[in-house]
């Protein structure tokens, strides 16, 4: 049986425990989406996860739409990253970088007032953070055919940048309604062309970043992040159990490094018909190794290996205050309790100063 705290091969990575860190929005970059000092402290102290997966990281300026997150399409902001990925390996740890393109979710404020782009011209519900306060989203036009190769260069360059800066591989962020999950779901993506209507075509995108992503770094070096299930910053899919296990399918015959699933947590909401989780059917066309995020708890975590659903688990915000995560585990230590404050605030303050537990 499986442990927590046994080691597992990640593609090209040998990830001596099960316990990923799960990507988390921080928002301790510049204006400009270059790393700072902080970001090198606060990855290197949580290296003893089995593998980290960063902040969703910004692919373009395009794709760019939240207040000082990273970014990895300029050389400035390659080299803020390398002092990260150099403190996390000289810490023992592993790290891939997120490639994220939030679509309909950046502001035209992010982007000199031009409108953002998405699968068709929807408007994503609420309101978006940007430097100047919160906005209500404005409607996003439709990428065009012809802009879709420059899209798919903007993932290679990206992915290629990730390992000059020292990263062990990415992970494309396919879910959360972001661009990519826009173009998955029936409810957003209502284009007549070959990115539409269907199913095959709805996947395609994705498909080909994953495999653009492969060809410029390798698959075993490239993951992906899904969300099946349930309504996800407006965008949702009225057959969830047919769409995502298509798309898994697809990814497998990639052969991509790991598949990360985010999916609705242990609230009670499982159960009911419209949030059964679609892992399970995930898990049998999806041949790679499959790491579950759904606020696991280490009981909860440890029964998902045991039973065969996950090889892995990846952990979020029990990481922000716990930088020795999988130590407290294996030890039982009391986790300690997060600031919510600061989640999103500058500084080191609920961000570098969670004590380790020795």
């Amino acid at each position: 049986m499986p442990s927590l705290f046994d080691p597992i091969d990640l593609g090209a990575v040998a990830a001596p425990n099960r316990i990923l860190m799960a990507p988390l929005t921080r928002g301790r970059a510049t204006r400009d989406h270059v790393p700072t000092t902080d970001m090198v402290t606060y990855y290197s102290q949580r290296a003893s996860a089995g593998l980290i997966i960063t902040e969703a990281t910004g692919i373009s300026r395009q794709g760019t739409g939240w207040p000082f997150v990273g970014g990895i399409w300029t050389a400035e902001q390659v080299a803020g990253w390398k002092p990260v990925t150099d403190a996390v390996h000289k810490a023992g740890g592993r790290i891939f970088v997120q490639l994220w393109h939030m679509g309909r979710l950046v502001h035209p404020n992010f982007l000199g007032g031009e409108k953002p782009v998405s699968s068709s011209a929807t408007t994503a519900p609420g309101k978006g953070y940007t430097y100047e306060g919160r906005f209500v989203y404005e409607e996003a036009r439709p990428l065009l055919l012809e802009e879709i190769p420059g899209l798919l260069e903007d993932y290679r360059n990206a992915a290629r940048n990730a390992i000059t800066a020292g990263f062990d591989g990415v992970e494309i962020h396919a879910a959360n309604g972001y661009l990519i999950d826009q173009f998955l779901r029936d409810n957003s993506n209502f284009r007549t062309d070959a990115y539409g209507g269907s199913i095959e075509n709805r996947i395609r995108l994705l498909t080909e970043v994953t495999q653009a992503v492969a060809d410029a770094i390798g698959a075993d070096r490239t993951a992906v992040r899904l969300s099946p299930n349930g309504d996800t910053q407006g965008a949702n899919d009225s057959n969830p159990r047919a769409l995502f296990p298509a798309a898994a399918a697809a990814l497998s015959k990639i052969g991509i490094a790991f598949l990360e699933l985010r999916e609705p947590g242990f609230d009670g909401t499982f159960g009911k018909a419209e949030v059964d989780p679609i892992a399970p059917l995930i898990r049998k066309v999806f041949n790679g190794p499959l790491v579950l995020n759904s606020d696991y708890t280490l009981e909860k975590a440890q029964a998902a290996l045991a039973a065969g659903e996950a090889d892995a688990i990846a952990f979020g915000r029990p990481f922000i205050s716990n930088p020795d995560l999988p130590h407290r585990l294996a030890k039982n230590i009391p986790l300690a309790p997060e600031d919510m404050a600061t989640w999103y605030t500058q500084g080191p303050k609920g961000y570098t100063d969670y004590p380790a537990a020795s």
